[in-house]
């Protein structure tokens, strides 16, 4: 019998996949990758400088250019696939840089602009009597913590006990897939349907021209149902079904395994998403100026005419700044900071939630 040695095979010389940088073992150096994209961005400003093109062509020309200059010295040294390797790390690096310029801008502006008036008389005084120089939003932050406190407690029963039903009861039934489908529609509505919802049910009570505070606590909870119901079913899916079936093992009642098992296991989750829910109503101004309108004084009452937000002061400050405007332009940039504060502040306290409360292990 004979028998044959079997032989190594052969390099290929030339094929689409043989890469002799590559195998060669040729890097550019650490820093390279930066520097290369730098290059290609200060090739871009001698164009701009000589046409006085604008900074966002400008910002265009040296992402094309970076991201080029990159991918042709890395094809050239390391080889096609860490070019291309290079090419996806610039174009995605590229992208997160320019969504994070509006952002930066927008927070450079309101803070520039707002801060100015950020002191104790803002805290502390109405807009009584005031016309020029002066004047606070006090009258505002507080109609904002009442309406927003109101939405919040008639928005969380309904939605947690929603989504328990979904989640516990529902089955994928006919009225839950109705229900989850209602949610959607709702998830997706304008702001202003939502305002022109509970102006409609205030006016069809108490006749037309109606304002109130509780008429716009309504027209949020409207927006903040669906955020509390989605929130609330994805977190009570995470609980495991052997905690469910344990207790039912011992004889425990199903609303009771709810009750003690299920909630307190999602007691973060639960924190978390109606946290972000208060943030995503509490700068909602559309319904806001339909159903509570504006004001000067201090009204505590929600069910007594109506009432000053922070997001409608803001509004009137910038549309009606009286004479001379700046004084009522510069109130409402600070008012504007003052919601980008208290949004962030309630997104910190979501990730506290999360945090503290989420579920310990040995890990």
């Amino acid at each position: 019998m004979s028998t044959q040695t079997p032989t190594a095979p052969s390099r290929p010389e030339s094929t689409p996949e043989f890469d002799l940088a590559a195998e060669s073992g040729n890097r550019l150096p650490r820093f390279a990758g930066w520097g290369l994209f730098v290059l290609g961005a200060l090739l871009a400003a001698a164009p701009t400088a000589l046409l006085g093109w604008s900074t966002g062509l400008f910002v265009v020309l040296a992402v094309v250019l970076g991201t080029l200059v990159t991918w042709g010295v890395s094809r050239a040294v390391e080889g096609r696939r860490k070019s291309t390797d290079r090419l996806v790390t610039c174009l995605v690096s590229s992208a997160f840089a320019i969504a994070m310029v509006p952002l930066f801008s927008l927070v450079y502006t309101v803070v520039s602009n707002g801060v100015g008036r950020l002191d104790a008389e803002f805290f502390t005084s109405s807009m009584v009597g005031v016309v020029g120089e002066g004047g606070g939003a006090y009258h505002a932050i507080m109609g904002t913590l009442i309406v927003t406190a109101l939405a919040t407690l008639i928005s969380v029963p309904i939605g947690v006990m929603a989504a328990i039903y979904l989640v516990e009861y529902g089955n994928r039934g006919k009225l839950s897939k109705w229900i989850t489908f209602l949610v959607d529609v709702m998830t997706g509505i304008p702001s202003i349907v939502a305002g022109l919802f509970a102006y409609a049910l205030f006016a069809l009570l108490f006749g037309p021209g109606v304002r109130l505070g509780v008429a716009g606590a309504v027209a949020l909870s409207v927006l903040m149902i669906p955020v509390v119901v989605r929130s609330v079913e994805e977190v009570l899916k995470l609980v495991p079904n052997e905690l469910r079936e344990a207790a039912y093992a011992l004889g425990v009642p199903k609303w009771r395994t709810i009750v003690k098992v299920v909630l307190p296991t999602a007691a973060a989750g639960l924190g978390t998403g109606i946290t972000l829910a208060i943030a995503r109503v509490v700068g909602e101004t559309a319904p806001l100026l339909i159903t509570v309108g504006i004001t000067t004084a201090l009204n505590f009452n929600p069910f007594d005419g109506r009432m000053a937000t922070l997001p409608v002061y803001a509004y009137y400050q910038l549309t009606q700044p009286g004479v001379p405007p700046e004084f009522g332009i510069s109130r409402a940039w600070t008012a504007a900071l003052l919601l980008i504060i208290l949004v962030m502040a309630l997104n910190l306290i979501a990730r506290l939630i999360s945090r503290v409360f989420a579920p310990k292990t040995n890990r």
